[in-house]
């Protein structure tokens, strides 16, 4: 039988703030089953609540989401074997998230899918990330 661990973070965390959102909306930010973790797609939201207009710090905050809750596993991105970036528009943000994605895998690089879409979660989002990281054992 498989043991599922769900994370819950720190109230005061750097990142996140609080748990608000994910209680409000009843998810968790990470679920381990089976040697896997399975990240709820990050968004570029600061722990204030606030969203930046700014394409690449939007993505940026993202990214800091998911390493946020890498670490609070024990994991960094190099555990990281999928990435799936949702984009509201491909054509004008492709660029830009790669610039970004650099700066934060930069090697054992994850299979990813990028996905075009009309709408995210608030108006002012432009991406959403997803990610898939195995566990150290």
């Amino acid at each position: 039988m498989s043991q599922i661990e769900r994370l819950r973070l720190p109230e005061d965390d750097a990142t996140f703030g609080s748990n608000r959102i994910f209680d409000l909306f009843q998810y968790s930010p990470a679920v381990t089953v089976n040697g896997l973790v399975f990240i709820a797609g990050q968004i570029g939201l600061r722990a204030d609540g606030t969203i930046p207009q700014d394409p690449k710090e939007q993505i940026d905050v993202a990214f800091r989401r998911i390493e946020a809750v890498l670490e609070h596993l024990g994991l960094d991105f190099t555990d990281v074997v999928e990435l799936v970036s949702y984009h509201v528009d491909v054509g004008s943000q492709l660029a830009v998230f790669r610039e970004v994605k650099e700066r934060y895998i930069r090697s054992d690089f994850p299979a990813w899918t990028i996905l075009g879409i009309a709408a995210l979660a608030r108006p002012e989002l432009i991406v959403e990330i997803k990610v898939v990281a195995a566990t150290r054992t």
